[in-house]
């Protein structure tokens, strides 16, 4: 994949989702949680696909892609 999603998750289970950099979606309380849950021990392609999910935008064949 050329340009991965990246996440973080705090100590309160709120799961910040990254994309170049920059946080692009913020998931607090038990849909957090529930992410958080599935991620952890998913393999790259796995983690990947429920991000692209997780955003919303990123599911409908709209992202743009980026020459380089």
């Amino acid at each position: 994949m050329a340009d991965p999603f990246g996440f973080r998750v705090t100590a309160d289970g709120t799961v910040r989702v990254q994309r170049r950099g920059r946080t692009v979606k913020v998931l607090a309380g038990s849909a957090g949680v529930k992410l958080a849950a599935a991620l952890e021990g998913a393999d790259d392609e796995t983690v990947q696909a429920l991000l692209q999910r997780a955003t919303g935008q990123f599911r409908r064949g709209n992202e743009r892609m980026d020459p380089a």
